[in-house]
């Protein structure tokens, strides 16, 4: 099976997913091996490996530690098509569909194409939707654009069936590196009932109660990052 085609069977057999990101500029590679001892004994189920920024260029180096390390699928979550390597297994090919700079809606894809092209990776459209999470992120500074504040649920919601029927494949719901507050519980029912294709939730999950609230919710996939950035010990908490 694909990637994909492995969310899809977990979503139709109601299994959740959780997906550890890694951010390049954040994690030292000889710190790798003993940070997946611990991803390895907890309920994570995919690796994705990205950041708005990648300055030292890192992420392929990154990606090949990983890859020495586990078998869980490593996906690319990128912050721009510089930071593409065919060393992962899969993409997350991402329009940033909450704004409206053209920069991250298209252009960045159609330099990313002629890459894509002849890649052996799993292309994954996806459409990514920043929610205000109460915090300046590093998505808005680099793009440019402003977060959906989380009491428009209705533009949300329109904004994810848009996605949905211009054939993303994914749904992606992120309240950004570092939020405040997660994406509501009331915004990813209202999502999850109305798209049919796997809704991704992201941003500001520190507990294993704001975790269970977002699969509850009606989340596919919820990504953890800053939580185990800021305390590995977290991961004692997701154990199997």
């Amino acid at each position: 099976m694909t990637i994909y085609q492995n969310i899809i069977s977990a979503k139709k057999e109601g299994k959740k997913l959780l997906a550890v990101l890694i951010d390049p500029e954040k994690m030292d590679l000889t710190h790798i091996p003993c940070f997946f001892e611990k991803v390895h004994k907890s309920i994570a189920t995919h690796i994705f490996v990205g950041g708005s920024t990648d300055k030292n260029n890192q992420t392929a180096s990154l990606v090949i530690a990983i890859k020495k390390e586990t078998d869980l699928p490593v996906i690319l979550f990128p912050g721009s098509f510089s930071q593409i390597t065919d060393k992962a297994d899969g993409i997350l090919f991402l329009s940033l569909l909450s704004g409206r700079n053209p920069e991250y809606l298209i252009e960045q894809q159609i330099k990313a194409a002629p890459i894509l092209k002849n890649s052996p990776l799993e292309s994954i459209p996806t459409g990514y939707i920043l929610i205000d999470g109460k915090k300046e992120t590093a998505t808005q500074k680099v793009s440019n654009t402003r977060p959906i504040p989380q009491e428009k649920i209705a533009l949300i919601l329109h904004t994810s069936l848009a996605g949905e029927f211009s054939g993303k494949q994914l749904i992606y719901l992120e309240a950004g590196s570092g939020a405040t507050q997660v994406v509501h519980q009331k915004i990813i029912e209202k999502v999850a009932n109305e798209i049919t294709i796997p809704l991704i939730v992201g941003g500001g999950i520190r507990s294993k109660k704001q975790l269970e609230s977002a699969f509850n919710a009606g989340a596919d996939i919820v990504v953890i990052g800053t939580a185990f950035e800021n305390d590995e010990t977290f991961f004692e908490v997701l154990r199997k």
